[in-house]
């Protein structure tokens, strides 16, 4: 029994110092979130699961350490709910992200996304309209598009160098019109056409010189968005997952110590029964 409750108490410090993970996880999504895609719906979660299970792991500790029942139970009663909603949140991150991806264009190092190769719940929420005014503005105020140009000892980049670089999804979906739109190159944000649109993408109507629009209003910056979400998901998803393993091993275990717990407290009355009958008649004896 003593090894029992060393075990899961060894096992809920171990989930301890593995909540900070998760919680590091929703904080990376709230940096990226201020600096890239400027989603912020999803890092809440995270946060609250990772905080739910510091919590928790520290009454289970402390209920194997000090075998209090009380804290062992409640332990038990929280640790489901919590270990039932990060399954329901790795499933539904892997449900919203499961379609999508960029494509490649022949001659470049970077790819285009176009908004048609992703569909559900995902899409529809970044591409509505008062949504989507919300992070086309935070992505302007980040200046991810100011970023993208470079220089080579000072000397702006050529549209060679430009066209072998690999753009993230929000710099080649917002910050430049798609590849079969025909336009010229003149520099990262700025491009041109000679004789009309080559293209049929309706995007290409939507790109704009002017460094507050450029291609803010595509769909194809809307597809880099989600591109870009799918992409951070999947990275917390892996670890969540890892985490999720490691909490049912410790809550399968705290339930036997708990078990065990309850059956010592019953048999003791018993036991201690037996003894206090039994003294008298060697006292006499």
């Amino acid at each position: 029994m003593r090894a029992s409750n060393h075990l899961i108490g060894l096992l809920n410090f171990l989930t301890f110092l593995l909540s900070i993970p998760i919680l590091g996880g929703g904080i990376w999504l709230s940096s990226r979130a201020s600096s890239t895609d400027c989603m912020k719906f999803l890092q809440w979660p995270l946060i609250i699961i990772g905080v739910a299970i510091m919590v928790i792991s520290l009454a289970g500790f402390a209920g194997a350490c000090y075998r209090n029942t009380f804290l062992m139970g409640l332990y038990l009663f929280c640790m489901f709910f919590v270990i039932a909603a990060l399954i329901g949140f790795i499933i539904f991150a892997y449900a919203v992200t499961d379609k999508g991806s960029g494509r490649a264009v022949t001659g470049r190092a970077y790819q285009d996304y176009y908004l048609q190769s992703y569909s559900g719940w995902l899409k529809e929420r970044v591409a509505s309209e008062s949504y989507w005014a919300k992070i086309s503005s935070c992505i302007r105020d980040s200046k991810a598009c100011k970023k993208i140009a470079v220089a080579v000892n000072g000397v702006p980049e050529t549209e060679t160098m430009f066209y072998s670089r690999k753009l993230n999804p929000i710099q080649s979906g917002c910050c430049k019109p798609p590849s079969d739109c025909g336009y010229t190159y003149v520099n990262e944000t700025y491009w041109t056409v000679a004789s009309g649109l080559v293209g049929t993408n309706t995007d290409c109507s939507l790109w704009n010189n002017d460094q507050d629009q450029l291609c803010y209003l595509c769909g194809s910056c809307k597809a880099g968005v989600l591109a870009s979400l799918r992409h951070s998901w999947r990275k917390v998803s892996i670890v969540n997952i890892v985490i999720l393993i490691l909490l049912v091993i410790a809550y399968v275990i705290a339930c036997a110590a708990f078990r065990n717990d309850k059956r010592i407290d019953n048999d003791e009355p018993y036991g201690e029964a037996r003894m206090t009958k039994s003294q008298p008649s060697r006292l006499q004896f």
